[in-house]
């Protein structure tokens, strides 16, 4: 079939929708906009043809560079001013809010990790290393032992 005959073949299928429609009633066509605008979409095609068409193109797209519109270049050190939120994770566990409720200071929550297993660095909620807790001048800090890689991060996400 060729897209002369697959226009004419959308064509006529219209034209027959929009008399089905319009012999429903003239009080329902007056009432649905979407109607009227309906036929006008199937008379306009309708008289169309493939030739009156302009071929259509690939798109092209201009190369991508560091400048703007202006040719004055971009600076992406603003983008290393954006913050970001650092979680470090030591375990999780889940407890029902009845065990939640009796908590009292010096409780002991146990955690799903061992002593001595490393860390989790997670960046806005993304994995982004592992680590180790160290004291360093009376301050926490925590000594990254593993970094994840760019493409074991994109694995975890699907």
């Amino acid at each position: 079939m060729s897209e002369q005959d697959e226009l004419d073949a959308w064509g006529d299928a219209l034209k027959e929708q929009a008399d089905a429609e319009s012999s429903e009633g003239d009080a329902s066509a007056e009432d649905d906009p979407w109607a009227d605008a309906l036929n006008e979409q199937a008379k306009a095609e309708s008289k169309t043809s493939v030739s009156d068409k302009p071929d259509a193109k690939a798109a092209e797209f201009e190369e991508l560079n560091f400048t703007n519109g202006n040719g004055h270049r971009v600076d992406l050190d603003v983008l290393l001013d954006i913050p970001v939120t650092l979680q470090l994770e030591i375990g999780r566990t889940k407890v029902p809010i009845r065990s939640l409720l009796s908590y009292t200071q010096g409780s002991v929550i146990e955690m799903d990790r061992l002593a001595g297993e490393p860390l989790d660095l997670l960046v806005n909620g993304t994995l982004i290393a592992h680590g180790e807790v160290v004291v360093v001048n009376d301050k926490f800090g925590v000594r990254l032992t593993d970094v994840i890689s760019p493409q074991e991060r994109i694995k975890k996400l699907r």
